[in-house]
Order: C-alpha cells, then sequence, then structure tokens
C-alpha cells in the first residue's frame, strides 16, 4: 500500500484488461477452445505464448497460425476470424464503476490516460466502439507504437500526450512488472487487484476523489 507524502497527483493512466474490464471468465476460454478443437489448458498456454509480439502489432494472420501450430490445428480462415471475435469478447465485459470514476476525475480537473499491451482488432474495436474512448485525454496503445509495457518507451509515450511530469501521474496496472515498470520511468504507480481493494488501499492515498456512487 503506498504511503508517505507524494505529489499531487494530476493525471490517472489505466490499464486496460484487468482494469478497466474484467479479464476472460472460464465459460469464455471453454468456449474458444472448443470452437477451434483444442484442449482448454492448452489453448490459454498457447494464447499467451509469445504475446509480446501480437500487442507489438504482429499482423493476426501470423499470431493464430503459431497459436494453431502450437495445438496441433491448422486454422483455416474462418476458424482465425472467429478466433478474433472471441478475442476481442474476451475484452469486452466493462467495470462501468470505473469508467463512471473516471468521468467524474476529468470533471474534478484530473486529466486520465489509457495505456495497454492490445493487439490490433482489440484496439480498432475500441477506438469503433461509441463514445468509449471520449474517457480519455490521451490513449496509448502498444500496437500502434511497437512497443509494450514495461520498456519505458510507451510510459514515456503517455505522459507526453497529457502533458505533465511523469511524478504527477498515477498509473494502476493488474501486472506487478508494468507496474514497477511506470516506477522506473519516474510515475507512482500501484497494483490494481480489484475495484474494491483500490477504493479501500490506495485512492486516498493518492489524493484522489472517492466515486460519488
Amino acid at each position: 500500500m503506498p504511503v508517505g507524502p507524494r505529489n499531487k497527483t494530476e493525471a490517472v493512466i489505466f490499464d486496460f484488461g484487468g482494469v478497466i474490464c474484467f479479464p476472460p471468465n472460464e465459460a469464455q476460454w471453454q468456449e474458444a477452445a472448443a470452437f477451434c478443437g483444442a484442449n482448454r489448458a492448452a489453448f490459454e498456454a498457447a494464447f499467451w505464448e509469445d504475446r509480446d509480439e501480437y500487442d507489438a502489432g504482429e499482423n493476426p494472420l501470423v499470431y493464430w497460425n503459431a497459436i494453431g501450430k502450437r495445438l496441433g490445428i491448422r486454422f483455416g480462415h474462418a476458424t482465425r476470424e472467429g478466433l478474433i471475435e472471441r478475442e476481442i469478447a474476451f475484452w469486452s465485459r466493462f467495470d462501468h464503476r470505473v469508467l463512471d470514476w473516471i468521468g467524474e476525475l476529468r470533471a474534478s480537473g484530473i486529466r486520465t490516460g489509457i495505456l495497454s499491451n492490445l493487439p490490433r482488432p482489440i484496439g480498432e474495436s475500441l477506438k469503433s466502439l461509441p463514445g468509449f474512448l471520449a474517457h480519455f485525454d490521451e490513449v496509448t496503445f502498444s500496437y500502434e507504437l511497437g512497443v509494450v509495457k514495461p520498456q519505458a518507451a510507451i510510459y514515456h509515450n503517455a505522459i507526453r500526450g497529457l502533458g505533465i511530469e511523469p511524478r504527477e501521474a498515477l498509473f494502476l496496472d493488474d501486472r506487478a512488472a508494468n507496474v514497477e515498470g511506470a516506477r522506473a520511468a519516474g510515475l507512482e504507480a500501484d497494483i490494481f487487484t480489484t475495484w474494491e481493494k483500490f477504493l479501500e488501499n490506495s485512492r486516498a492515498c493518492f489524493g484522489l476523489p472517492a466515486p460519488r456512487s
């Protein structure tokens, strides 16, 4: 838990998966594996392997063909497209409590950003979602930069876009390595596990307003 005096928080930068949206649930993993004829556990393991390349802009065709090869399954066009649709759905269950609070932060004069490792299909889906990106003053998606967290350049990009000093920003992420990367780049950063725990343990420590509801 963060302790002690700190700089005034001028901006909050949010990770996407595991912070703004919930991670895939068990039913989603099982259905996606069954769709392509794979073992459930093997599918998830293959899904995460070499993910950084995909998040850095690798062609979806290359990524999904590599998954099929690891699983010993040849994916046709329809299977690849179906898996991309399911992957987008994996990250489409938004935590509207967080989104509502983001609006409250902006209303109070605190700038907001989204900084996420995302492959192109998910990022383009979010861009096309009416009103979603309007929550943020700065949008930093890894596939557009060819750089992924926890590399310093992706944090620096977000800070430049917000027009603040690194020490004036709080970054929230559900992965410890990404939090440490943000701290190494000069940002305040905190691990985000659940909305409830963030409110209880961290929000007030950074001088941020409580949600109205």
